[in-house]
């Protein structure tokens, strides 16, 4: 069974301006999400669930369903706000997304293979997917997760702060514990290149879909 990239991209790109998730990057109008799709074909994915705002279906399926057709599986999900689990109320006032749990909780009856939940606007790269790949087809624990770690300095930027999960791991590089770590900036970031620490991106992986 080939496994299933689990695609974040409800998020409103307020900072931005804008559906950021589909901007042009390449130099024929690529998406980062574009550069995602080609990779996780490459590395053996079988499956595309975007996760979108109903608001957004129609920009994002004028411009991936006719260029994927064929070439991978295509499913899309909504993430409303409103979609909350029976006991749970609407903040009053509340109009950012819910985070990463609501949205693979949004996804549940579309997603039936392992899979790995990644953000619309991340580049990860080849070995990413390949690394994730190889897990969700190989591991024989049903419930064993894992996760792709970056090396700190190869995540931080020129131009600004960024906000990244620190991961500390055993010898086995089983993980021990993840610390949130809000505006680090390259200059500034020394303690934690001195010990040489892992960093989270979102790119989570599981081989029990609920």
């Amino acid at each position: 069974m080939k496994p299933t990239l689990l695609i974040l991209a409800a998020g409103m790109g307020s900072r931005f301006g804008g559906l950021k998730q589909v901007e042009p990057v390449g130099p024929n109008g690529e998406a980062i999400i574009d550069y995602s799709i080609y990779d996780a074909i490459r590395a053996g994915f079988g499956k595309v669930v975007f996760i979108i705002r109903e608001s957004f279906a129609d920009a994002f399926k004028e411009k991936f369903d006719k260029k994927l057709y064929g070439k991978i599986e295509v499913d899309y999900v909504f993430q409303e706000l409103d979609m909350l689990p029976e006991g749970f109320t609407l903040p009053e006032g509340r109009e950012k997304p819910w985070g990463t749990a609501h949205a693979i909780l949004c996804a549940r009856s579309a997603v039936k293979e392992p899979f790995c939940a990644l953000n619309a606007d991340d580049f990860y790269g080849f070995n990413a997917y390949k690394a994730m790949a190889k897990f969700l087809t190989e591991s024989k624990n049903p419930t064993e997760y894992a996760m792709v770690g970056y090396k700190l300095n190869d995540t931080l930027s020129e131009f600004g702060s960024v906000s990244r999960g620190i991961c500390e791991v055993d010898k086995e590089l089983n993980l021990k514990k993840l610390l949130k770590q809000l505006k680090l900036l390259k200059k500034t970031a020394k303690l934690f290149l001195l010990k040489m620490m892992e960093v989270k991106l979102n790119l989570p992986g599981t081989k029990m879909p609920r």
